[in-house]
């Protein structure tokens, strides 16, 4: 039986001050949030941490149904296309409806994730403030800061920017007329919940927390959390972790992403997301036989076998210019 409801937690500090919308299971099998946020609500119902001012709202599980099910998806990947739908044509679009109007009432996002392969957490990080047509921004410094606050060592940039160009090569390929290609060639596919929040005046990041099974992600997830509150002043900094590594965190600007186009199209070996790769080196072969070259040296980013014809099989990505 489908899911008929999302559980919304909200606190109200009794001082004004930030907005701050934390989110979890957004993909159904990435609990880490989850387990996170309800420390959170358990912490703050105790009083073991007291909100000073502002506004909290936690959704531990974004995306029941998936949840139910304990896989990625319920119907399509929440994560993509996300905006109110005039007319509900999946589980999903119901989700992005209850759930678009409380990203918009908020200021900042913190959405909590996890990624399939080994790897060390990472933060997906925004736009630089730019008047441009495909994700106007203005909170670049506010961002990033965020960004930085959050542990992680790594910070990648230049995703909805790079989905476009897949979004492009997409858009000239025949449509078979089904739900699925449809939003694989839709032009708001790569919008997800931060480029939502972006869209409506705040702002926000995403943390891959670990590897699904990692037992470290929930503690990831839990210190991502505290570490927001205290940086917007929302709760004490003196009762909370504010340990940050030594190191500057390596910043990486993703540039290209590249399909699947086939069943038969293979990988050369077995990637782990930012597996270093040199220019020219063989990252995979198409069905026909014609081999998939890296074209500059870098790194590759969510490398997937299981991606279906038609969808990312493998981003690219290369040491950014921007300084935090």
């Amino acid at each position: 039986m489908q899911p008929t409801h999302l559980r919304i937690h909200q606190f109200a500090g009794l001082l004004p001050g930030p907005r701050l919308i934390v989110t979890g299971a957004v993909h159904g099998n990435e609990t880490c949030g989850t387990r996170a946020i309800e420390r959170l609500l358990q912490a703050l119902d105790s009083g073991a941490l007291r909100l000073l001012c502002g506004t909290l709202t936690a959704i531990p599980i974004v995306n029941p149904l998936a949840y139910q099910r304990g896989q990625r998806e319920g119907e399509r990947n929440l994560n993509r296309n996300l905006r109110p739908a005039v007319i509900a044509q999946d589980f999903e679009d119901r989700i992005a409806q209850a759930l678009c109007p409380w990203l918009a009432a908020n200021d900042v996002l913190l959405d909590l994730h996890s990624f399939n392969a080994v790897g060390q957490p990472f933060v997906m990080l925004g736009p630089r403030n730019n008047a441009g047509p495909l994700e106007p921004f203005t909170h670049e410094a506010a961002e990033a800061a965020m960004a930085a606050a959050l542990g992680p060592t790594r910070i990648v940039e230049g995703w909805l920017s790079t989905y476009a160009l897949g979004l492009q090569r997409r858009a000239a390929l025949p449509n078979d007329g089904s739900r699925r290609q449809s939003l694989d060639q839709d032009p708001h596919y790569g919008v997800g919940t931060t480029e939502y929040m972006r869209s409506q005046g705040g702002y926000g990041v995403t943390l891959e927390c670990g590897q699904h099974d990692d037992p470290n992600a929930p503690e990831v997830a839990w210190l991502a959390i505290t570490r927001t509150l205290a940086l917007l002043g929302m709760i004490d900094a003196a009762e909370v972790d504010l340990h940050q590594p030594t190191q500057a965190p390596e910043l990486l600007q993703l540039y290209e992403v590249v399909d699947r186009e086939h069943e038969g199209d293979r990988f050369a070996q077995t990637w782990v997301s930012f597996d270093p790769i040199a220019k020219g080196q063989l990252i995979g072969t198409r069905h026909d036989g014609t081999p998939v070259l890296a074209p500059d040296a870098g790194r590759i980013v969510f490398p997937n076998t299981k991606a279906q014809p038609g969808q990312e099989w493998f981003y690219l990505a290369r040491a950014s210019e921007r300084r935090l």
